[in-house]
């Protein structure tokens, strides 16, 4: 395993956040081989070194985590953005977990998060099937006839977007559901309707759903829900 920053090793190893392993390391109350550390920018490989926290050993394991969030308004999907609040501000965990895919700054509800990689790439390339759901109000009434388009594909990008399953709530809102994750895609297929998006909030993906969470809420997994996501994994 490639070697990682203290700090982080910590962290992985859920001992502590990466700031309050900062805080262990100036204190001197961290040793690597049996010799204490105190400079922040120490490296350790996890495979090879011993890393005691007050002369305990610390067993490096890295639990896979499946986290679903409702993301509010105005924070941004990513893991930094200086001058921006992000969505990982929201989940306090001593382990580090990613956004699957992203939804935009101006885009509300689910966010899947995880240290599993394999999910991460099964969820995020163009080429897996899986389905996302999206709860859309537009600024203007908008036509059956729109709607069809929506659903039968329309030219973006210099492609064609894939078929979509379209339902009208109201005169002003509809859901629909993607099985493909272009930049800004609603929003764009929205605008080649003639119309505007006022708000978009994204209810499932895959088998995972929104359900009843508070915006900046999060939760973990089921079981049920993990094995289905991860089946064919």
């Amino acid at each position: 395993m490639p070697q990682m920053r203290l700090q982080k090793f910590l962290s992985a190893a859920g001992v502590c956040s990466r700031r309050k392993a900062e805080e262990y390391i100036k204190a001197g109350r961290i040793a690597v081989n049996s010799q204490i550390v105190v400079e922040l920018g120490t490296k350790v490989d996890p495979d090879t070194d011993l890393v005691l926290v007050d002369g305990n050993p610390v067993q490096f394991s890295q639990p896979l985590i499946y986290i679903a969030l409702n993301k509010p308004l105005n924070y941004v999907t990513s893991c930094s953005h200086p001058g921006e609040k992000i969505v990982l501000d929201l989940v306090d965990l001593p382990r580090r977990v990613y956004p699957v895919g992203r939804l935009d700054k101006d885009s509300t509800g689910l966010l899947l998060l995880t240290n599993d990689g394999r999910l991460h790439h099964h969820l995020s390339h163009p080429s897996f099937d899986h389905e996302k759901e999206y709860d859309v109000i537009v600024a203007n009434p908008i036509s059956d006839g729109a709607l069809q388009k929506m659903a039968a594909g329309l030219p973006m990008m210099k492609t064609q977007t894939r078929p979509a399953r379209v339902q009208r709530i109201s005169a002003r809102r509809f859901r629909i559901v993607l099985q493909e994750g272009k930049n800004r895609q609603v929003r764009r297929m929205v605008r080649k309707v003639g119309n505007q998006v006022t708000g978009l909030k994204r209810i499932r993906v895959a088998n995972i759903k929104l359900g009843h969470l508070e915006p900046g809420g999060w939760r973990y997994l089921n079981d049920q829900e993990k094995r289905e996501l991860l089946k064919g994994l």
